[in-house]
């Protein structure tokens, strides 16, 4: 089975409940193959925290009720992804965060990416083109 590491910016895609949202048909599709045993993911444990603040700014939106962030909330916590604290990777973070210019939050999922030998999977474009051509970073919409 193939693993990914998988970034908030592609699961929050999962529990959008509009239909409009850039990739999510992309998104929507590594969620099947998540569900029906093709591949795995692989999360830092700070990706909770980023649904979480995602599922939070769009109840402040109003894109969402709080009771339908809820539901969001316990969707994702069902899947029970591999979590991999962030202390086993602040240091290779903060060393990528420091040399390409990029926040600490992006970075944990990259060094995780190095550290797993495998991909980060992630919707946001500007990490892909400013990560990629040095870490295994694949942007959604290339898929």
């Amino acid at each position: 089975m193939t693993s990914f590491v998988l970034d908030a910016s592609v699961a929050i895609k999962w529990v959008i409940p509009d239909g409009r949202e850039p990739l999510m048909g992309t998104a929507l599709r590594l969620l099947q193959q998540y569900r029906d045993g093709e591949l795995d993911f692989i999360v830092p444990d700070v990706f909770w925290a980023e649904v979480g603040n995602a599922l939070w700014r769009g109840v402040k939106q109003g894109r969402w009720n709080r009771a339908r962030a809820g539901l969001a909330a316990e969707e994702m916590r069902e899947r029970d992804f591999q979590t991999v604290p962030s202390r086993l990777l602040v240091g290779e973070a903060l060393e990528i965060a420091s040399t390409y210019d990029r926040n600490i939050y992006d970075c944990l999922y990259a060094a995780l990416a190095v550290q797993a030998r495998t991909e980060l999977i992630t919707a946001d474009e500007r990490l892909a083109n400013a990560l990629a051509a040095r870490f295994p970073v694949k942007w959604l919409g290339a898929f």
